[in-house]
């Protein structure tokens, strides 16, 4: 993993960059007022040990979630539901594994499982393609995605933005 270091600190910090430009001037002053954990105020630093991202990789699990933007150290080790993020893009980045991921079409059978989120079945007529090791995904907000085959342990970065600022947690 160390060569893809590099890398990901790139797309992080493009990510970020588009991020925070993205941001009013009436969400960043109602942002200054919160003492949230989670709030960033521009001038912070959230810094994350290799022990604790590692240890989030082995199950899965957020690394940063705020009302700006959401990383995921996540981990497939089998095929999920369909998803339909409402307001969030989903940059990914595979660090290990590979899986047949398909976008597009129709999520059959959807329900809404949270504000903004929808899961389905599978999904009909969508373009499959196989990813792995290295490879960036960008997932518009609003387009099905599902991951239907995962043929080894699929370990990757998902860095969550939102046209609109988020929903602030």
């Amino acid at each position: 993993m160390n060569e893809s270091k590099p890398l990901i600190l790139i797309l992080m910090l493009a990510a970020l960059a588009v991020i925070t430009r993205s941001q009013t001037t009436k969400r960043a002053a109602a942002d200054s007022g919160s003492s949230s954990e989670g709030i960033m105020k521009p001038q912070s630093v959230r810094f994350i040990s290799s022990n604790a991202v590692a240890a989030a990789f082995i199950k899965g699990m957020p690394l940063v979630e705020n009302s700006q933007f959401k990383i995921h150290a996540s981990r497939r080790d089998a095929p999920g539901m369909a998803e339909i993020h409402v307001r969030d893009t989903d940059i990914i980045y595979v660090l290990e594994g590979s899986a047949t991921l398909v976008t597009g079409g129709t999520a059959l059978h959807q329900k809404t499982v949270a504000p903004d989120e929808i899961r389905g079945t599978e999904i009909q007529d969508g373009e499959s393609r196989r990813i792995g090791k290295g490879d960036v995904v960008v997932v518009p907000n609003g387009l099905p995605h599902w991951f239907q085959k995962v043929e080894n342990a699929l370990v990757y970065y998902v860095v969550k933005t939102s046209p609109h600022g988020g929903t602030p947690k």
